[in-house]
């Protein structure tokens, strides 16, 4: 058996593919055989690493040096100098995120990783997502035989609860709570689900964890369904996320050949296992109730609730419902303990957050991050501010549901209590970063279309409201709005929000009322001076 030295991770997501990562590859390959080092150095690839100004990337483990970007022309001094003489090849190293300020304990060593905490992607990137041995040498199902060598269903629970983990699909729900609420539910059946279906616009955090660390999803639902006494788990994964898909089922079948999944799991008594279920691409589904109909081989429609799912949910059965990136935090809450959890983020915000970078920022990409930085810092640090120098506008802080913020918010505490505080939300995590070329009213526009298209019209209020709102947003970025519209789309905006029968119509009027609260100057001027102030509207075609 070969001694390996060192093992190189070249960087494999299709942007770095597109940018030459195949190349970078073979060449890596090529100068390894040629100094006779190939016994010595295990070459491999691995997915989105969450950055995109550094790719492709080379990573050096065990120094965890990070190269990038790479260019094939480059390998041959990184090979000679860093695999062959053993010094850091200090020309190719990927610039480092600097940290300033309250943040500075996130501060990484020059040419590592990311300067950034990581919990839910502490492996995503850094193993071979498609083998369990990878994942069981970096920590995997060490929480599995945690909990169930030592811990009650009760223990897991009130760990959870002692974290302080907040769901994170957009809600903020706390997360051991719904768990408690599950295992007190009378039934004699119960099910774990994992909500992966991701429709969220500019949102893909979920596709970076279910490719590049399947398993972490599995050692969760696991956990969870002994804690509240479940017996079988569903993955329901967005249609389009093939290779998601792919990995997840084969590391089902890898976790059941070794006993940790499916009948009496480590020898104990319990017994659970998990199928994958792929959506059709609807928007709708990312709804928790409409997801267990779809399940069912229903119709993706939104039930009327009471009573809730974790009562009543799949077949009429208590079922527990988590996203990806909640799940994500599970094991490590487990294998370090609840205190250990709180010393990221704030006292009622406790752990990191999961956000995507889009917009007008030099560098786009997603970053794990503690709860509480603010956007002012997001932009400045992993964002390596605007593009060509302009100012901050506005931002949508969780895709098409999320808020529209104004530039004066940027220094608010990203966390759910100082956003809900401020009459925002965090959302799923996408944070789209505009500068003064965005005009709110076409983005509002934009955003309508999108929920009426999306909506499944089973409530008249959702049906009818964002057909209605969307048209009249058209019309005043067409110049023919009048005051009265405002009004109308006022009282679309409250009824939406009061009488439509899920998320979908509720957050409808969001991007409505953060345009009222926040930017009613530019709304004024397309009303009265038919004018765009940001150029965009087909009303002028010029700024003011």
């Amino acid at each position: 058996m070969k001694t390996v030295r060192s093992m190189v991770l070249v960087s494999n997501d299709p942007l770095s593919q597109a940018r030459g990562a195949q190349a970078v590859y073979q060449r890596l390959e090529q100068e390894i055989a040629a100094r006779g080092l190939t016994d010595e150095i295990s070459l491999m690839t691995v997915d989105d690493v969450g950055r995109h100004d550094t790719v492709p990337m080379v990573i050096v483990y065990p120094e965890a040096v990070i190269y990038g970007p790479v260019k094939p022309d480059d390998v041959a001094m990184l090979v000679e100098e860093h695999l062959y003489k053993g010094r850091i090849a200090s020309g190719l190293l990927a610039p480092a995120r600097e940290l300033t300020g309250r943040i500075a304990w996130l501060s990484a060593r020059k040419g590592t990783l990311p300067a950034e905490q990581r919990i839910v992607l502490e492996r995503a990137g850094l193993i071979d997502p498609e083998s369990i041995e990878d994942y069981i040498i970096h920590d995997g199902y060490v929480a599995l035989g945690k909990v169930l060598t030592q811990m009650k269903p009760t223990d897991v629970i009130a760990e959870l609860e002692q974290s302080g983990l907040q769901g994170r699909g957009g809600a903020g729900f706390p997360t051991g709570l719904k768990w408690k609420f599950v295992s007190k539910a009378p039934g004699d059946r119960k099910y774990v689900i994992c909500n992966a279906d991701e429709s969220e616009p500019g949102t893909f955090k979920d596709r970076l964890v279910l490719e590049g660390d399947p398993h972490t999803i599995l050692e969760a639902m696991t956990i969870a369904a002994y804690a509240v006494g479940a017996s079988e788990g569903y993955i329901y994964v967005r249609g389009e996320y093939v290779l998601a898909q792919q990995r997840l089922k084969k590391a089902i079948e890898q976790a059941r050949a070794l006993n940790l999944l499916g009948e009496n799991i480590f020898g104990s008594a319990f017994s659970f296992d998990i199928h994958v279920h792929a959506g059709a691409g609807a928007y709708i589904c990312g709804e928790e109730t409409a997801l267990i109909e779809s399940i069912e081989g229903k119709r993706g429609e939104p039930r009327s609730r009471p009573p809730y799912p974790t009562t009543h949910g799949l077949w009429g059965k208590p079922t527990l419902v988590n996203n990806v990136e909640t799940l994500a935090n599970i094991t490590a809450i487990i294998r370090n303990g609840a205190a250990w959890f709180r010393k990221f983020g704030t006292p009622k915000s406790p752990g990191t957050k999961v956000y995507t970078i889009l917009g007008n920022v030099n560098v786009t990409g997603l970053i794990e991050v503690p709860m509480g930085i603010t956007l002012r810092e997001v932009i400045a640090i992993y964002g390596k501010g605007m593009k060509n120098g302009s100012s901050l506008s506005l931002a949508q802080t969780g895709g098409s549901s999320g808020s529209i913020i104004p530039a004066s918010l940027q220094d608010t505490p990203m966390d759910f209590e100082s956003f809900g505080k401020a009459g925002v939300s965090l959302g799923s995590g996408a944070l789209l970063i505009c500068d003064d070329t965005t005009c709110v009213v076409d983005l509002a526009k934009v955003l309508l279309n999108f929920f009426r298209n999306e909506s499944c019209g089973k409530c008249t209020p959702c049906r009818i409201g964002t057909e209605r709102a969307y048209q009249i947003l058209a019309n005043i970025c067409e110049g023919t709005g009048t005051r009265n519209d405002l009004a109308q789309l006022t009282m679309l905006a409250d009824s939406l929000t009061a009488l439509s029968n899920c998320g979908l119509g509720q957050t409808a009027a969001t991007p409505i009322r953060d345009m009222f609260k926040h930017f009613s100057g530019e709304v004024d001027a397309h009303i009265q001076l038919k004018v765009c102030p940001a150029g965009v509207c087909s009303m002028s075609g010029r700024r003011l």
